[in-house]
Parts: structure tokens; sequence; C-alpha cells
């Protein structure tokens, strides 16, 4: 590839032919203020809209957008001349005139993009007066509070959902002053084919986005006496709360999380890793079942609730491939209130309650599907996002950065490192592989074949063929919806023109990097290292864990002897399982007593 070679502020700088000014200017260590550009170089995406127009520079005579504009040879840019700094801040004040002045009470303040814009560009009054757009703020959904009155139209979350995730539920319609970040014909979230995912949360710069805020609730919950409240932590959990605290990005804080938690008043913390490890042993039976027996393959990996609604409302057709298993949150549930509130505190399952902390935001809506309860009773009662539980530590006045490390209560707090991976792409597909791989052949995986590496990595698609007991089984593992999109439109081509299918299991994470890079997750400002270092948080701790398969989980093998029976049996498949819909026209939504009737 052809080099450029261009000055920025002076500094001469030799960048690829196709480099934007942004980028380059990254590479002399010259900052541009921008709103809505947005760069995920591990699924190849750039945002290219020039919306906002606050990294204007000077380039030769004029004002250009740098993250529009392609650098040229022998190109002069500078990004202070008064020129730029003028026109900047004239955008900012202009945006902030037509922008509710609520900053103290504001959801993301502290966090606004917007706002620290506006601190550093010194801009200390709003010079510029007159009418404010008003729209109602969109409450419908379990998951996403919509608030276009905070929107600058930067076109972040519209570009996500449509580009990145492939959904199209969000874009701009009118024109002029009356334009907004709208729904196909205005309809509320809770009506379109949202799958909560929360990315359009994880990249608006300001609060026009927001998870549904369930701290109260959870409170509440806290100051009642007479049910015990348990509480279960993800993965994902433990290495991305650490920098809403100042820590390293991947710092591994889970015996930190486990202390706030019991210092805020709950009365059991568990890990949601232990229901990760129940995960496997189902999912993993299933898959054997499946490739032994004549069932349907390539079997879907069902930890993402996300991605099963996408299934859900874009690929019904295509339902019966995903594994009948629910979510690891959704498998420890019900094992928490009719295992062990019945056998270790004499509970009835309705005398308990069951929260969980959550790097997703649509664990908020999953929780409130019906069929993921019994007998009228809710499996969880609230699920809360890593954001949350960090408001609520530091409104409690707990320093999680020096808080002395506690230990999950037992026997729902114990894992092995195959459940710490489900968080990152990959994860979920290498845990259920060291499984399989032993109900197969009636073998362990030998120690220096355990880890799976060639469905690491952030890449948006990762293929890998794996010999199990004499059988080529071919894997692949999707991070993001709009790659799923590529492998749900290569199956459904496949199976409409009579070709076996390429895979035999496929895992998909709605979120780019899986869990790590969660809805829920602190706000990472598109700095992917973050989440690359969550990541790694995430294998490092399966590295050092004494046990790294789930079938070696000892306290799973009691819960089967005591509770479930067999792997795949009446009892697993009563709380361990579940059943899908077709929900491909959002404007009807059924219940699933309606559903069912079809």
């Amino acid at each position: 590839m052809s080099l450029v070679n261009l000055t920025i502020n002076g500094k001469a700088v030799s960048v690829p032919s196709g480099t934007k000014i942004l980028e380059a200017a990254k590479q002399v260590g010259v900052k541009i203020p921008s709103l809505c550009q947005m760069k995920i170089d591990e699924i190849g995406f750039t945002n290219e809209c020039a919306s906002c127009r606050v990294c204007m520079v000077s380039a030769g005579r004029k004002l250009v957008p740098a993250c529009g504009t392609m650098v040229k040879e022998g190109m002069v840019v500078n990004t202070n001349t008064p020129e730029a700094l003028k026109y900047r801040k004239n955008v900012v004040e202009l945006l902030l005139s037509d922008h509710p002045q609520d900053c103290y009470t504001c959801a993301k303040s502290g966090k606004c993009e917007l706002q620290d814009l506006a601190a550093d560009m010194g801009i200390r009054k709003i010079r510029f007066k007159g009418e404010q757009s008003t729209s109602p703020i969109d409450t419908s959904s379990y998951s996403i509070v919509k608030d276009n009155d905070k929107c600058i139209l930067c076109r972040r979350c519209e570009t996500m959902c449509t580009e990145v995730q492939t959904v199209g539920v969000l874009s701009g319609v009118n024109r002029g002053f009356n334009t907004v970040v709208g729904t196909f014909f205005n309809a509320d979230m809770m009506d379109t084919e949202c799958t909560f995912c929360g990315q359009c949360v994880s990249v608006c710069p300001t609060g026009a986005l927001m998870e549904k805020d369930n701290t109260k609730e959870a409170w509440d919950a806290l100051a009642q006496k007479e049910k015990p409240v348990m509480v279960q932590i993800a993965p994902a959990v433990r290495v991305g709360i650490s920098e809403e605290f100042g820590l390293e990005p991947g710092a591994i804080s889970t015996g930190k999380v486990v202390a706030a938690l019991k210092a805020l008043g709950f009365d059991y913390v568990f890990d949601t890793n232990f229901a990760a490890d129940l995960t496997i042993m189902e999912e993993a039976n299933e898959f054997v079942q499946r490739l032994t027996k004549g069932g349907d393959l390539p079997i879907m990996t069902s930890c993402c609730p996300a991605w099963v609604n996408f299934c859900e409302t874009q690929y019904p057709d295509l339902l019966k491939y995903l594994s009948t298993c629910r979510s690891p949150q959704s498998m420890f549930s019900p094992v928490a209130r009719y295992y062990f509130a019945d056998k270790v505190l004499g509970k009835k399952a309705d005398e308990v309650i069951v929260m969980s902390i959550m790097p997703c935001i649509a664990k908020k809506y999953e929780v409130a599907r019906e069929e993921l309860g019994k007998d009228g009773i809710i499996d969880t009662d609230l699920s809360l996002t890593v954001r949350e539980l960090a408001r609520m530590i530091k409104e409690a006045g707990i320093d999680l950065s020096t808080i002395e490390e506690a230990e999950f209560d037992s026997p729902l707090g114990y894992s092995t490192g195959a459940a710490d991976i489900f968080g990152v792409t990959g994860g979920v597909l290498e845990a259920a592989l060291r499984t399989a791989y032993t109900d197969v052949t009636k073998e362990e995986l030998p120690d220096d074949a355990i880890e799976f590496k060639a469905v690491r990595g952030f890449e948006g698609i990762k293929e890998a063929t794996v010999n199990v007991g004499g059988t080529d089984v071919n894997v692949v593992a999707a991070s993001s919806l709009g790659c799923a999109r590529k492998l749900m439109d290569e199956l459904r081509a496949d199976l409409a023109a009579g070709k076996a299918p390429k895979y035999h299991i496929i895992e998909i994470m709605a979120c780019p990097g899986g869990c790590v890079a969660g809805g829920g997750q602190p706000f990472h400002g598109g700095d992917y290292e973050k989440v690359k270092a969550r990541g790694a948080g995430l294998y490092a701790i399966d590295a050092n864990k004494p046990k790294r398969k789930s079938h070696q989980n000892e306290d799973i093998k009691k819960l089967y002897a005591e509770f479930l029976g067999e792997r795949g049996g009446h009892n697993a498949h009563t709380y361990l399982h579940t059943h899908y819909f077709d929900r491909s026209n959002p404007y009807a939504k059924k219940t699933e007593a309606e559903c069912t009737a079809e």
C-alpha cells in the first residue's frame, strides 16, 4: 500500500493512502474532538457519516471535517487555527442551545462526551437562545430508555443499529429543526424488532439512550427483611466493573465485587459461572445427542438473549437449530429458587428474591419472558447492569479499589475455568468443545490441547475444524449481529439449495467482542483496547483455575445427583431448557399462550 506524506500542526507524518485526517492526527499525538466518528477495527467497520462537524480542521484555504476527509500528498493540516477553534466551539454551543440543562441529574453525567467537550472548550454560558425541540421519553421496553431531547443527531446509534448490527430499528426522520433519530412509524421501542443488545446505548455520547434504571427496585429489595436476597454475577462483570473505580481495564475484581455486594446487604452472593458450567453440561450433551442420533445441525448457542431475540424476529425459520438450553442467568435462577432455597434455607420458591448483575441490558428483557418461570413465579426478579451496580456501590460510599476481598457463597459459587471464558467471543464454543470431546471419546483432553485458540480473538467471524473422536467438527463463532446475519443467510441459502450445512456448531454473541463489550458494561468510548483487556482478564482467570472443564465441577455433579437427575432428563428440561417463538411481526407482539396456540 502506498504512503501519503503530509504535515499536521507542523509535524510530518506518513500514512497509508485512504487514511482520514482524524486517524493520521492520532499517529502524531494530535487530538481532534469528534462526536459522530466511530471505528471498530475488529469487525472492519468505520463510520463515515461526518454529521457532527465538531472535528473541523484547516486544510489549505478551507475547513474540512477530519473524520471524513482523506489525506493527500503534501497536505498541510492545522487543527488549532482561530477559524477552526471558533467553528468547533460554535457547533458545540449550538448543540447545547437545544439540549436539556439537567446535567446534575442526568444518568450520563460524568460520562457525557458533550459535557466533556463543553468543558474542554471553556464554554461557560449558552449564547444562543431560541426554541428547543421536545419529544416524549420512550420507556416502553424493559431494557432501554430513549430520550430524544438529549439527542445531538450524531447518528452513532443509527449507524450501530443499521450497519453494524443490521437490525435497522433506528433511523433519522424528518428534516431541519424537526429531525430526530426515531423508529418506523414512530413506534415505541418495545413494538419494534429491537433486540435490546444495547450497542446503541454503548455508543451514544449523551444520555439520549440509556439502560432502564432498576436501582430503586434493588434498594427496596435490600431494605425489606422478610425474604432473603440472592444475587449472581456474570463472568464479564469481574473484569468490567474495575474501570468504574479507577482500576486498569481488565483488572480482575472478583473478590472485591463479592465483598461490595455483601456490604450492600445481599444475603447470598453467588456466581453465574456455576450456571455457565451447568449450561455446558446440558449444551454439550444436546450437541452430542444431535451429532450421534441425527438431530438438527448446526446447533446454535442460546446464551445471548439479544441473539435469541434477533433469531426470533429475523430468522424464525431457523429456530429449530437453536439450543434449547437457557442462558446461564436463566439456569441459575431456578436452581437458586427451587434447589438452594428449599435444601439450604428451608424456603419456598416465592419466599426468596433472586437478582443478577449482568454486562447486558437484554437480560432485563430476558427476565421478563413469561416462559422463564414456573407456576406463576418469575425465575429472576431483577437484573442490573454493571453500571447500575457501580452506581449503587458509589452511593453506599464503598471504594471497590480498597475493599478487602470476599469469597462466593457455597454451593452455587464454585466454577471451572471453562465458565469464565463465557464472557468473551468464542468462549462458549471453546468451553462446550472441552466437554463434548469427553462426552464423545470418554477421554479427557490433554492439558496442552485444552485451549482452542482458533476461535479466540476479536474478529467478527472465526472458523475452525476440531477432530472429536475421529469426526471432524466444523465450528464458527460470530461476534456482532451483522456477522450473525452473514452466517444465517448462508445457512438459509444452503438449506434452500438442499446442501448440507457448513458447520456443526455456531456460537453467536450480539455484542462485538462478546459480553466484555456488552451494552451494560462501563462505557468504553470506542476504545476496543479496553474491551480486549477485559477479554484477556477472563482468559487469565481460566488459565489459573485448577479445573478448566465444566464436567469437572463437583458441585455440578452433586446438583445432578440431588436435584436434576440425568443430563437432558425431565428435571433438567423443566428447569434448564426453554422454547422459542416466531416474533417476526413486531407490531403484533404475542404472548407465550398465543404463540403456543398457533
